[in-house]
């Protein structure tokens, strides 16, 4: 521990802005390995329906996890001779996509680790000090600045480097729901930040907190538009 705190102190851009990546990118592949998890327990349970609905069904082309896959088609072929379309279950289809941790690693790294880094240190050096009131204030226009603009490079980087047509589609959608959300969890976590932190070590802490906002904010970005309205 004495050697990770010699290093921010001795290296505190380098440590925080890597430290901050680094916890960016793992809330990606937090949020994918629930999502895969969460998609995999809702399969079985819909085979199992299926099983108990039409037990003179033989089912084929169903893949569960650690079985192999019997041939290329996925059906249910009933006692009439009548086919159903039924939906293959491929673990393959939830491993981590590499692609997408490597863009919000890349969002982290150009804007919000650096951005963090240089506004902490902003608002540090014309409000030194952590009394209460110096805290609300620092806490204030951190919600009025900082976190629209780290919602709005979120969800605006990503979809660029998705490639999206209308990069502002998930900001249009998303960014108010996103910021009431962080309000209460940001207001709370900067509270702590500013009063017990030492400022060498802000940026990482933020971090830290960010790793859960993170896989919220994955999350919801992977939710369709209309299914949020």
């Amino acid at each position: 521990m004495s050697r990770v705190w010699a290093l921010f102190k001795s290296h505190p851009y380098i440590s925080n802005v890597l430290g901050y990546t680094t916890l960016f990118a793992t809330a990606d592949l937090i949020q994918q390995s629930m999502m895969g998890k969460a998609q995999d327990q809702g399969t079985v349970h819909k085979l199992d329906q299926v099983r108990q609905d039409t037990p003179n069904t033989s089912i084929e082309g169903f893949t569960m996890a650690g079985e192999a896959k019997p041939d290329n088609d996925s059906k249910i072929s009933h006692s009439e001779g009548n086919i159903k379309a039924f939906p293959v279950h491929d673990p393959q289809l939830h491993s981590i996509d590499w692609a997408q941790t490597a863009r919000v690693a890349l969002v982290g790294f150009c804007f919000h680790a650096n951005f963090n880094y240089h506004w902490l240190r902003g608002l540090e050096r014309m409000f030194p000090g952590g009394g209460t009131r110096t805290v609300s204030l620092k806490v204030f226009l951190d919600q009025l600045f900082a976190a629209p603009l780290t919602i709005s490079a979120f969800y605006i980087g990503l979809s660029t480097l998705e490639g999206a047509e209308d990069p502002l589609e998930d900001w249009r959608n998303k960014f108010w729901s996103s910021y009431k959300t962080g309000v209460v969890y940001w207001s709370t976590m900067q509270a702590v930040n500013f009063s017990l932190i030492p400022p060498v070590a802000r940026t990482v802490f933020v971090g830290g907190v960010a790793l859960g906002w993170t896989v919220f904010l994955c999350h919801f970005k992977q939710q369709k538009s209309e299914c949020l309205s």
